[in-house]
């Protein structure tokens, strides 16, 4: 853990620290705009699901009020000419979807746990991950985003072992590894999520 903790804070001594703040203070101001900008959010995180964050981007950008407004046929169809692996199954859980975007500002006022909860168990296609990155979108900010990217880094880093499946159980016992890495360097999940992004990849996305 040692090493990874120097590493982190020479990242944000660095020129990096501003592009990290700056990424955290857009998370925190789209939790505040309208119930349609927030939902677009959450669209984005269903199409990352076993796909990637810089191809859902894409297609957010591409795509913008159609998700509220397309059907399910026409969203199919734009999503496999935009490339996504998975087109027909994320139009349905997006299309599914809609009937929350008036709940969405009741969810927002929850706890973040509980608030994980709910749309773990009220939205089709949204696991722990993806529940975890939209609130941190919003502006959450102690819930962690585990994919396989900072599932490696902790690996390498002796943190963990791989695990084989990533049960909401197991889940839970990595988030709390996380925590704990956060709270030696001081840090919300939110922010060291972009940290340890960008250890991996090189990257700042969202």
């Amino acid at each position: 853990m040692q090493k990874l903790i120097v590493k982190i804070g020479d990242l944000k001594k660095s020129e990096l620290r501003q592009t990290v703040d700056v990424r955290l203070n857009e998370f925190k101001s789209l939790g505040k705009q309208i119930k349609e900008e927030v939902f677009k959010e959450l669209c984005f995180c269903l199409l990352t699901a076993n796909y990637s964050a810089e191809g859902g981007m894409r297609m957010q950008d591409e795509i913008g009020d159609g998700f509220i407004t397309f059907p399910k046929e026409k969203l199919a169809i734009i999503l496999k000419e935009l490339g996504h692996r998975f087109p027909e199954a994320r139009a349905g859980y997006i299309v599914e979807a809609r009937k929350h975007i008036w709940t969405l500002d009741e969810v927002l006022l929850m706890p973040g746990e509980s608030a994980r909860e709910w749309l773990v168990k009220n939205v089709k296609g949204l696991g722990f991950k993806e529940a975890s990155h939209f609130l941190r979108n919003v502006g959450f900010e102690n819930l962690a985003i585990i994919d396989f990217h900072i599932v490696d880094i902790l690996v390498k880093n002796g943190m963990i072992e791989k695990p084989k499946t990533l049960t909401p159980k197991r889940y839970m016992e990595i988030e709390k590894v996380l925590k704990k890495l956060g709270g030696e360097m001081g840090m919300s999940m939110a922010e060291l999520d972009l940290y340890l992004w960008y250890c991996e990849t090189g990257k700042v996305l969202k």
